[in-house]
């Protein structure tokens, strides 16, 4: 599955029911891929849920001319923790 979207440069994605630390461990190992920077994006609902995560999502900034395994190193990361925690989804940028 691809998570990625061809030729943009800012990107959102967010699972629902990852854990704070496994956020924090994505954007690690993906500010370690070169032509990405990641941060983690606020929790935006009113609500409270236990199961939800205190996180937002991850923003993800893509350099365009990155390459293509760059590109797939990101790609099998996210694939790692969506076999794990559930799907990514998008979020608007």
């Amino acid at each position: 599955m691809t998570y990625l979207i061809p030729q943009a440069a800012d990107q959102a994605l967010a699972c629902d029911r990852l854990p704070l630390a496994s956020y924090r461990e994505i954007a690690a190992h993906l500010n370690l891929v070169p032509g990405v920077s990641v941060q983690l994006l606020p929790q935006t609902s009113q609500e409270f849920d236990y199961l939800q995560s205190q996180v937002g999502g991850l923003g993800l900034t893509i350099d365009p001319v990155m390459g293509d395994r760059s590109r797939d190193r990101v790609e099998q990361i996210l694939a790692h923790y969506a076999d794990r925690f559930g799907p990514w989804r998008s979020l608007p940028v």
